[in-house]
This record gives C-alpha cells, structure tokens and sequence, in this order.
C-alpha cells in the first residue's frame, strides 16, 4: 500500500476515536485537520485499509458501517438505545467450532450483538429505581 497522507490521517482518525466510528463521524473529525478533504476521499481510504487489514469493518444490519482498530477477532454490541458499538465477550472457541463445522470454506465470520448496552441497562436501572 503506497504512503498517502490523507489515508494515514483516515488511519489516525480511526485509533484516536476508538469507539467504532462510521464513516461520517471519521470525516467530521479528519476534516478539521486537513480542510479539503472529501467524504469520498474517506471511504474510499476506509476501504483501503479494509483492504489491506490495516482496519476491520464492522456491520450493524440496516445501519451504516463502522471502523475499529482492534485487529484480532473479536466480536461487537449494537445498542439498540444510544446507537453505539462495543466489544463484546463471546466465547471464541464456540464460534471456531461453529465455523469449521460449516461445508466449504468459511473466509470471515463476524458475531454483532443486538441489544442494550451496559451503560443504558445501568441508566434504565437508575431511572427505574426512583
């Protein structure tokens, strides 16, 4: 992958947000750095680094893609009340086991919960309790 400038500021944008960005809050924070950059110049860098397993995408059926940094599988949280995505604790030897059962070869395997995340649940538990 040949050095480019704004790809690296897409690169750094990604590790210093570090909570699963989309594409659009990558750029809202790159442009502020380097003003002439492009929405489209974001994506197609985004999928670049996709590419070249410098970045992971992460995909919440029906909502927009989001980027993280964190290379070694692992699997992620949609949360249905605020919308955002954390890492989440599977049991990555089930979901191995699950994959090599599988006829042909499985190239990917992504695990994204849906649900509420530990911040709303201890929200709701405060609401709730008064």
């Amino acid at each position: 992958m040949r050095y480019s400038k704004q790809r690296e500021l897409v690169m750094q944008t990604v590790q210093n947000l570090c909570d699963h960005p989309t594409a659009e809050e990558i750029y809202d924070a790159a442009v502020k750095e380097c003003p002439g950059l492009s929405l489209g110049t974001v994506y197609r860098n985004l999928n670049s680094l996709v590419d070249a397993g410098r970045v992971r995408r992460v995909s919440v059926p029906g909502k927009a893609d989001r980027f993280d940094h964190t290379l070694p599988w692992h699997s992620h949280l949609y949360c249905t009340v605020c919308g955002s995505v954390t890492d989440a604790e599977v049991d990555e030897k089930q979901v191995m086991k699950l994959v090599k059962n599988q006829k042909g070869y499985v190239q990917d395997c992504a695990v994204v919960l849906i649900g509420v995340c530990e911040a709303c649940c201890e929200k709701q538990a405060q609401e709730n309790a008064h």
